[in-house]
């Protein structure tokens, strides 16, 4: 990574506005590659610190979940540095076997990819931004994007911030958070308790709806919005499971193509 020094263009003249095409995460063909802003990486960081006492909570009952399941100390943290993805992991385990076969393996695949298929979609919103980085640094990043990241780095672009710099900023503590204490959580087995009982469970569905107040542009396009959450509800109360989740997004993705605001 390439850090301007000192971020000296900041630096030296801090009333300046940030260029709108580097800010915004919106880079056209003929423009430089982004930079890394020590600034914004900092930012990033501290922009995610609200949203910790709920993963917190979440990744204790993941790596409870994985003792519980007979899983080894490696074999739980190699799950969580290579797939890091909270939800589908705890959907996995709560319906893991206890002996494998491929049909086995093929419906634990197939849970994970339906819970976190919306990663399609947060990941394509990221490419103007990531399009002009070396596959090293891109390839990287894509693996620990979260929705917590994902969401801070929009919000940062309507601020003028580094989208880039400001979510890797947020992944790392996220991916740092998340390893110690699914490690914690594994160590003290059936000792953690239910979330749930100290309302943690609330922590980050309650930093999603303040994170998403500052991209409200009016009532027409948070019609998508609402047809997505309709739909979420609808289809947890009625099927159960996970799926909800991909209902959602496609509801949300179809009600804003109809809608289909681009002047």
């Amino acid at each position: 990574m390439e850090f301007p020094p000192h971020d000296k263009a900041v630096d030296a003249a801090p009333d300046a506005k940030p260029d709108a095409g580097a800010a915004s995460g919106s880079i056209g063909a003929d423009d430089p590659p982004p930079r890394w802003l020590r600034r914004d990486i900092a930012r990033g960081m501290r922009m995610v610190l609200p949203i910790l006492p709920g993963m917190i909570a979440f990744a204790l009952a993941v790596g409870a979940a994985a003792a519980a399941k007979g899983l080894s100390l490696l074999q739980s943290v190699l799950m969580n540095a290579f797939v890091f993805a909270g939800a589908s992991q705890l959907v996995a385990l709560e319906v893991w076997p206890r002996h494998f076969t491929a049909g086995v393996i093929a419906g634990l695949a197939l849970v994970v990819a339906t819970v976190n298929a919306r990663i399609l979609l947060i990941t394509a919103s990221l490419q103007p931004a990531l399009r002009h980085l070396p596959p090293w640094q891109v390839y990287p990043l894509l693996h620990i994007t979260t929705d917590p990241a994902w969401l801070i780095s929009m919000r940062a672009q309507r601020e003028g911030a580094s989208v880039t710099s400001v979510f890797l900023g947020a992944s790392l503590v996220l991916l740092t958070v998340w390893m110690a204490v699914t490690t914690l959580g594994f160590s003290l087995g059936a000792g953690v308790g239910d979330p749930r009982r100290f309302g943690l469970d609330l922590v980050m569905p309650i930093f999603f709806a303040t994170m998403l107040v500052p991209l409200w542009r009016g009532a027409r396009p948070a019609i998508p919005w609402v047809a997505a959450g309709a739909v979420a509800v609808a289809v947890q109360k009625i099927f159960g499971g996970w799926y909800f989740v991909v209902a959602g997004a496609v509801a949300g993705m179809v009600v804003g193509a109809l809608l289909d605001d681009t002047d």
